[in-house]
C-alpha cells in the first residue's frame, strides 16, 4: 500500500492545473490551550499565476510535509466536519479553481484537538466521574434494604448491558447530530441536565458541606460529640438536649435548615464560604485545561482507595462490626422478584456510570482514535462496581457500630430510669437494675430482663425504651451518610483524626466527580462556539463563577428540600430518556453493524458480536421498561420530603407542596423540548434521519492525514469527522 506521501505526490501531479497552490501550512502544535493563537487558518487552496518550477517547489514541500504529518502518527487528529465539493469528476481531470469550506466552519476546520498526555490520566478521570458520593450511598442503601449480596448480581447484569459510547471524537453536543441528525437535541438536552447536576453535587453529596465540617474537625472535642451551652448559662440548649448532638449540629448550625419548603429566607452564609471555596478549587484544578486536570486525577482518584483501605481496615476493629458485616453477606430472595427492586438496581447503574448526563462522550473525545473504547468502558465499569463494593463493605461495619453503641446507650439511660423510678417507689425493688453495666450494657441488661418474672417485666417495659439492635441497625436512611457517620467517627477514639480522614474522603470524592462533570460542560460549549477555545482559561472561570452564583439558592435554609426534589423525583425521567434515545441512535438510526463494521477498521475484530443484539434489541427493550415503571412508580407514590421540626427537634415526613410538582414538570418540559423542536427542524429541512454518509464511516482511521486535506480521491471514499 502506498503511504499517505506517495499518495499525495501521484495526485498532486496528475490532478493540479497551473493556477493552483497550496496555502500557507498550519503550525504543527495549535491547540485550544494557546492563547496567543487567535485565528484557525484553514487548509485551502488559492489561484495565482507561477511558473512550473514554483509549483513543482510547493508539490515538493507538501510531501515533505506529509512525511512529517506521518511520522506524528501518535498525535491528535483534526476532527471537524470538512465540506468539499468538486464540480468535475477525477477522471484524471483538472481539479476546481476552489474548493468550497462552508463558511459558518471556515474558522472551524482544521484544529487540534487537546487529548489527554497518556491512557492511565484518561481512564483515572473516567473512574473519578463515576466515583459519586450519591450513588455510592444509593447503592449501600439499595444492598440493606433490597437486595443483600443478590445485588451484585443485578448491578453485574446491568453494567453489561449498559450501552457505553466512549469512542467519538466530538462533545456531547455535536456527536448525536452526526450518529442520527434527526435526534440531535438529545445532545442539547442532556447538556441542560448536566448543567443542574453540579448544585446537587456541591450541596447534598457532601462538597460544600464536607468542607465545612472538615474545618470544625480541628477543634477539640469535635462540636457535635456534646450539646451547646446556653449562654451565661450551664444549661444544654433544650432543642439539642431533645434529639442527638449530631443531628442538632447538622440541621441548626450546618443548614439552619426550614420547617418547611415553602419557607424562605435569604442564603446560609456559613455555607456561602465552603461553596466559593468549592468551585475556586474546581477551577484551578481546571484553569490550565487537560494538562492539569490529568495530573490532578492521578492524586485524587488513588487517594480515596486509600483512605477507604484505612477506615476499612479500622472498623473492622470496631465493636459491632461483626454483626454489620453478617448482614452484608445476607441474601433476600423475596427481592429477586420484586420488579421495584430491578427497577432501583437499573437506576443505580445509570446514576453510578453517569449515562446519559454526557460527561464520559466529552472526556473520551479528548482520547486517541485508536484507543480501544470498549476495553475502557469494561474497566470503569469494573472499576465503579468494585469500589461500591468496597465502600459498602466499610459502610456495614460502620453502621454495626454505630447501631451498637446507640443501643449500649439506650439500655444505659433505661438503666436510669429504672433506677429513679425504684428511688421514688413507682416500682419494686426486685426491678432494680444491675449497678455495673460498662461490660456490655445490651447483653447484661437484656439477659437481667429475661430473667425477670413476668408481672414485674411487664411493668419494666412499661416504662423503658425498645432497645433492638436489629431495628436500629434498618434505620438508616437517606441522612445518615453524613449525620450517622459523623455520629460514628466522634465515637471511635482519636475522634478528631478519623473525622479529617472521612471528610477527606467526602472531599476528593466530590472534587473528582466535579472536574469530570465541568469537563463535560466546557468541552460541549467549546466544540459548539469556536471563540471558546482560544479562551479556555477564561471560559473555565465564566462556568465557575456561573455555578457558584446559581449554587447560591440552594444554600438557603430550604435549598436542601428543593435538592431533594430534583435529585429523587426528577433528574431519573430525563436522564432514561436521553439513554433510550442514544441507544436508539447508535442500534438502529446508525445501524449497530455499521458502528461495529467501523469499530473493526480502527480496533481489529471486536472480542464478541453479542454487542450488537444487546444494542439492538435487549438495551432498548430494558430501558424502556425502567422508563414505563418508573414513571408508574413516581406517579402512584405520595411526592414527600424530610424535614426538620424544630418544635419537636425530629425529623418529620411532609408532603411537597404542589407548586413544588408544577415545577418539576415545568423543568421537564424546558430540558426535553430541545428533542421535538429539533426533530421537527429536521422534518421540515428535509433531513434524514439516518446520517447522509451512508455507507461510509463517521470514525476517524489510523490511516487518515493529520494536518493536510485528503485528495478528492480519498474524500469520495470517507467522511472525515
Amino acid at each position: 500500500m502506498k503511504t499517505e506521501a506517495q499518495v499525495s505526490k501521484s495526485s498532486l501531479t496528475k490532478a493540479l492545473p497551473p493556477e493552483i497552490e497550496l496555502s500557507e501550512a498550519l503550525p504543527r502544535s495549535q491547540t485550544w490551550e494557546d492563547k496567543r493563537i487567535a485565528n484557525w487558518p484553514p487548509m485551502v487552496w488559492v489561484s495565482k499565476s507561477e511558473d512550473l518550477k514554483t509549483r513543482m517547489a510547493k508539490a515538493l514541500a507538501w510531501e515533505i510535509q506529509a512525511g512529517e504529518a506521518q511520522r506524528r502518527a501518535s498525535q491528535c487528529r483534526p476532527v471537524d466536519v470538512l465540506e468539499v465539493e468538486a464540480t468535475e469528476a477525477l477522471n484524471q481531470k483538472p481539479l476546481p479553481e476552489k474548493v468550497q469550506v462552508a463558511e459558518k466552519e471556515k474558522s472551524e476546520v482544521f484544529f487540534t484537538r487537546p487529548c489527554w498526555s497518556n491512557k492511565v490520566e484518561y481512564i483515572l478521570t473516567q473512574v473519578g466521574y463515576s466515583m459519586k458520593i450519591s450513588s455510592m450511598w444509593r447503592f449501600f442503601l439499595l444492598w440493606l434494604h433490597n437486595g443483600g449480596c443478590k445485588l451484585a448480581l443485578r448491578e453485574v447484569t446491568g453494567r453489561f448491558f449498559s450501552p457505553l459510547i466512549l469512542l467519538m471524537r466530538q462533545g456531547n453536543i455535536g456527536i448525536w447530530k452526526v450518529i442520527s441528525p434527526c435526534i440531535g437535541g438529545v445532545g442539547y438536552t442532556s447538556f441542560m441536565v448536566r448543567s443542574m447536576l453540579p448544585h446537587r453535587l456541591v450541596l447534598e453529596c457532601g462538597q460544600c458541606l464536607d468542607l465545612f465540617y472538615l474545618g470544625q474537625s480541628f477543634h477539640f472535642p469535635v462540636p457535635w460529640e456534646k450539646c451547646p451551652l446556653l449562654e451565661n448559662s450551664s444549661d444544654f440548649d433544650p432543642e439539642c438536649a431533645r434529639t442527638s448532638p449530631s443531628m442538632y449540629f447538622w440541621y441548626q448550625v450546618t443548614l439552619k435548615a426550614s420547617d418547611r419548603i415553602e419557607d424562605g429566607g435569604s442564603p446560609v452564609f456559613s455555607l456561602n464560604l465552603p461553596l466559593l471555596v468549592s468551585w475556586c478549587l474546581v477551577g484551578a484544578f481546571m484553569i490550565n485545561g487537560l494538562k492539569s486536570t490529568g495530573k490532578v486525577m492521578c492524586v485524587l482518584v488513588p487517594a480515596p482507595y486509600f483512605i477507604i483501605l484505612c477506615l476499612l481496615f479500622r472498623s473492622l476493629l470496631l465493636e459491632g462490626a461483626a454483626f454489620g458485616f453478617q448482614h452484608l453477606l445476607l441474601a433476600k430472595i423475596s427481592a429477586m422478584y420484586n420488579m421495584n427492586v430491578w427497577c432501583q438496581a437499573g437506576n443505580q447503574v445509570l446514576f453510578a456510570l453517569g449515562l446519559g448526563f454526557g460527561p464520559v462522550v466529552s472526556l473520551s473525545s479528548h482520547m486517541y482514535p485508536s484507543t480501544n473504547c470498549l476495553s475502557d468502558a469494561f474497566v470503569v465499569a469494573l472499576v465503579n462496581l468494585f469500589t461500591m463494593l468496597l465502600v459498602t463493605s466499610f459502610s456495614f461495619c460502620v453502621l454495626g457500630f454505630w447501631a451498637t453503641i446507640i443501643t449500649h446507650h439506650c439500655n444505659e439511660k433505661n438503666t436510669e430510669t429504672l433506677a429513679k423510678l425504684v428511688t421514688l417507689g413507682k416500682l419494686p425493688v426486685e426491678a432494680q437494675p444491675p449497678p455495673n453495666l460498662a461490660d456490655n450494657p445490651s447483653s447484661i441488661f437484656n439477659s437481667w430482663l429475661s430473667r425477670l418474672h413476668q408481672p414485674i417485666k411487664d411493668m419494666v417495659l412499661s416504662y423503658v425504651t425498645e432497645c433492638n439492635l436489629e431495628k436500629q441497625f434498618l434505620k438508616a436512611g437517606p441522612s445518615f451518610a453524613l449525620v450517622a457517620f459523623i455520629e460514628t467517627m466522634s465515637f471511635i477514639p482519636g475522634s478528631v483524626f478519623w473525622s479529617i480522614l472521612f471528610f477527606l474522603l467526602l472531599q476528593t470524592l466530590g472534587l473528582s466527580s466535579m472536574i469530570g462533570i465541568m469537563q463535560g460542560i466546557l468541552t460541549p460549549l467549546q466544540d459548539t462556539f469556536s471563540s471558546f477555545r482560544n479562551h479556555t482559561k477564561l471560559l473555565t472561570v465564566v462556568v465557575s463563577v456561573l455555578m457558584f452564583l446559581c449554587g447560591l439558592f440552594f444554600t438557603r435554609p430550604s435549598g436542601i428540600y428543593c435538592i431533594r426534589l430534583l435529585s429523587e423525583y426528577w433528574t431519573v425521567l430525563p436522564i432514561t430518556i436521553i439513554i433510550i434515545l442514544e441507544n436508539i441512535a447508535v442500534g438502529w438510526a446508525y445501524a449497530a453493524r455499521r458502528f461495529l463494521e467501523d469499530l473493526v477498521i480502527m480496533w481489529g475484530p471486536l472480542a464478541s458480536p453479542i454487542i450488537r443484539w444487546l444494542w439492538c434489541f435487549l438495551s432498548p427493550v430494558v430501558l424502556l421498561a425502567l422508563f414505563v415503571i418508573t414513571l408508574i412508580h413516581l406517579s402512584l407514590k405520595t411526592i414527600t420530603y424530610v424535614a426538620w421540626d424544630s418544635n419537636s427537634s425530629k425529623e418529620v415526613l411532609r408532603q411537597y407542596p404542589s407548586w413544588g410538582l408544577l415545577v418539576m414538570i415545568a423543568l421537564f418540559l424546558i430540558v426535553t423540548l430541545p428533542i421535538p423542536t429539533y426533530f421537527v427542524y429536521c422534518l421540515t429541512q428535509r433531513i434524514s434521519f439516518t446520517p447522509t454518509s451512508q455507507g461510509k464511516p463517521v470514525i476517524s482511521s489510523k490511516s487518515l492525514p493529520l494536518i493536510q486535506p485528503t485528495p478528492i480521491e480519498e474524500v469520495q471514499k470517507e467522511e472525515i469527522l
